[in-house]
């Protein structure tokens, strides 16, 4: 069988994976369907635009933005080094997408680089709790605005976990947050975009979670982490993981670009701990983060 472009668009385009092709001025030329699947920007929005136009707008783990400054493929076109890398990308409804990124260089006839090639795949972990959600959501168990967890749900969780570090001494930490300044935008927008935002602000710090962790919505603005094996030293920079990936989040509606923060407080669960004790402490936590002008962080290791 003949290898021409239109197989070759073919395989590429069926691929799960995100690819896509830049020219040495980083405009995208080519972008495939696993690539409108895992960003939500269709190829029509991507195509003819510079990568770093306020579309994926990556950002390290750290929260560093990449576009400007440490991007892999604006790297690997100047030097033509293979290059991989984690990222969070920037989903077209807002929240943040961890991916695992490959960038190669592409060479013309004469062996120039005449642009570059990136390939990206969805790392996001499913939540253990949340892995038969069509079932929970008919059990009522789903809040069905963000698709995390509801108020009874968490309370089962947290029950359970409360259970385990009982008996077995087996650390267990609790983080609170709150979305900072709410009331003002729903205020100014309308419930219809604050419920968007919630939702951005679920994915994305459902996405900044592991596998096994659980997030559920406590209460209006209010969203609770239950993480299991967090011990003293990892909780403060866990906490802020999930804080910078809100801060890092925004949603266009309709001339604007909406950015939304918030306040976290945390603590690691004492053995003898009811739930009224744990959502105090946290809670507390959560507010003392408020109380200092919202997007922080504030956490009871003792």
């Amino acid at each position: 069988m003949e290898f021409n472009e239109a197989l070759f668009k073919t395989l590429i385009d069926n691929l799960s994976e995100g690819v896509y092709f830049v020219d040495p001025q980083r405009s995208v030329r080519y972008w495939n369907k696993g690539a409108e699947q895992i960003s939500g920007y269709s190829q029509e929005e991507v195509v003819g635009h510079c990568c770093a136009d306020n579309i994926l707008m990556h950002v390290d783990q750290t929260g560093a933005a990449l576009c400007n400054k440490g991007c892999p493929l604006a790297a690997t076109l100047k030097d033509g080094q293979l290059r991989h890398a984690d990222v969070f990308l920037h989903h077209k409804e807002g929240h943040r997408v961890p991916v695992h990124v490959t960038a190669a260089p592409i060479y013309d006839s004469e062996g120039a680089i005449s642009g570059a090639l990136e390939t990206f795949h969805d790392n996001t972990p499913l939540m253990a709790a949340l892995e038969e959600v069509d079932e929970l959501k008919r059990s009522a168990f789903i809040c069905p605005v963000t698709n995390v967890g509801n108020r009874i749900f968490a309370e089962n969780t947290l029950t359970h976990r409360l259970k385990e570090r009982m008996s077995s001494d087996a650390p267990l930490a609790v983080l609170m947050m709150s979305v900072d300044r709410f009331k003002e935008l729903n205020d100014l927008y309308g419930r219809h975009v604050g419920d968007i935002i919630l939702k951005m602000v679920a994915k994305s710090v459902a996405n900044g979670m592991r596998p096994f962790d659980f997030l559920g919505r406590w209460g209006g603005i209010e969203f609770i982490a239950i993480m299991p094996k967090v011990r003293a030293f990892e909780l403060e920079n866990m906490a802020e993981r999930l804080r910078f990936l809100v801060e890092h989040s925004s949603r266009a509606i309709s001339e604007n670009r909406i950015t939304v923060t918030v306040s976290v407080g945390g603590i690691l669960c004492r053995s003898w701990e009811t739930i009224a004790s744990v959502i105090e402490r946290s809670g507390q936590h959560m507010q003392e983060s408020r109380q200092g002008g919202g997007n922080r962080v504030s956490v009871d290791v003792s």
